[in-house]
């Protein structure tokens, strides 16, 4: 029976890959997406998850995870990218980002989880790049891990420490292109947005001969600011508010990460340029970035991949910048899509404590967009 009903868990937290997305409710959205609507668009970049879900005998409940993108695949560790980083509120933890300033390199996956198994997470992808064989250009297996954290405590025993290695290396060697997981998955599977379960969540843009994708591990906001396609559905959608109902008074305690990959040829300066627009894709969702809100974003750029192989002299192509402005449009449209795309995969979930996040009610979304003309033709 216990064997059961671990099983029907772990089913119920994967069970959003095949869920509609927000397209599907008939949410518009501007911009063209990718044949995918993913980061995965993005050729080269792949998506791993690992989702731990279930019930100890002592009552705890485990809903937790571990997430990675690698930039270029199982080539990531061998090959960098160029990348930038930045905070938009700092209440938050994304390790390597010292040197990934200093460099403007990314080396690696990046890493998504909870708040306390960052050094875990960390650790286990050191581990996984001394056991994958050769060492480095320096004659030593040299990492500076990028990982990035959100809170689940409300959902998970986050005291408990589930997440192990072997949850690191099922998501590192299990990343792949194609269709990406979305909701309760991987890091996401304990998070929580607008007091609405929450998530991973994906989306894409192609402008021109370049892509822009877009992942979150979304976990920030209260309902009272949450807008959708412009129409603030967060003063419609009252039921079940986890943290302002029983208090009023509550404060904006969440996070957001946002990884945005791009196969434009950018350099280190023009990337941290392109993370910072990811803030505006979050203000369309209503987000003002509170004072206990990690939303810290990570950008990379898959070009140039013979730039970075350590020669004498190394040439680099790159966009202008007075030419940059369709790449800054394409960011801030996939973020709030991914977003979108997060609340609207994600499903029900009661964890630790008791504790509960009810997903949003997607006829009751679709009604209150209807009602302020917000569908898409056709919805």
């Amino acid at each position: 029976m216990v064997r059961a009903s671990l099983l029907l868990l772990a089913l119920a937290a994967g069970a959003s890959a095949a869920e509609p997305r927000a397209r599907d409710l008939g949410i518009p959205f501007e911009g063209q997406p990718g044949p995918l609507n993913a980061i995965t668009d993005v050729a080269g970049v792949t998506v791993g998850h690992a989702t731990v879900v279930r019930d100890e005998a002592d009552g705890r409940k485990v809903r937790t995870g571990v997430t990675a993108v690698l930039p270029r695949g199982q080539a990531s560790a061998a090959t960098p990218v160029f990348g930038g980083w930045f905070a938009l509120n700092g209440n938050g933890e994304m390790t390597g980002t010292a040197w990934l300033e200093e460099s403007g390199q990314l080396e690696g996956p990046v890493m998504l989880t909870n708040t306390h198994s960052v050094g875990v997470v960390r650790d286990a992808v050191i581990a996984e790049r001394v056991r994958a064989g050769d060492a480095d250009a320096t004659g030593y297996w040299w990492s500076l891990p990028v990982v990035a954290e959100t809170w689940d405590g409300h959902l998970n025993d986050i005291n408990g420490f589930h997440v192990t290695p072997a949850h690191v290396a099922e998501a590192l060697r299990g990343a792949k292109g194609g269709p990406v997981a979305e909701g309760n998955v991987g890091g996401g599977t304990g998070m929580v947005c607008h007091e609405f379960k929450c998530g991973i969540g994906t989306a894409s843009r192609v402008r021109g001969n370049y892509t822009v994708g877009v992942l979150v591990q979304a976990n920030y906001g209260l309902r009272d600011s949450l807008r959708i396609a412009g129409v603030p559905v967060g003063q419609f959608l009252r039921n079940d508010r986890v943290y302002t109902e029983p208090n009023p008074l509550a404060g904006d305690t969440g996070s957001i990460i946002i990884i945005v990959a791009t196969d434009a040829p950018l350099l280190p300066h023009q990337l941290k340029r392109l993370a910072r627009r990811a803030s505006l894709g979050l203000a369309r969702m209503g987000s003002y970035a509170g004072n206990g809100s990690g939303d810290i974003f990570v950008a990379f750029s898959t070009a140039n991949a013979g730039a970075l192989d350590g020669g004498e002299l190394e040439q680099a192509a790159f966009v202008g910048n007075d030419r940059m402005d369709p790449l800054f449009e394409a960011t801030v449209q996939a973020t709030e899509e991914a977003i979108t795309n997060a609340m609207v995969a994600a499903r029900d979930m009661q964890g630790h404590g008791g504790n509960y996040a009810k997903a949003i009610d997607h006829a009751a979304l679709v009604g209150v967009l209807r009602q302020h003309g917000r569908l898409a033709p056709g919805k």
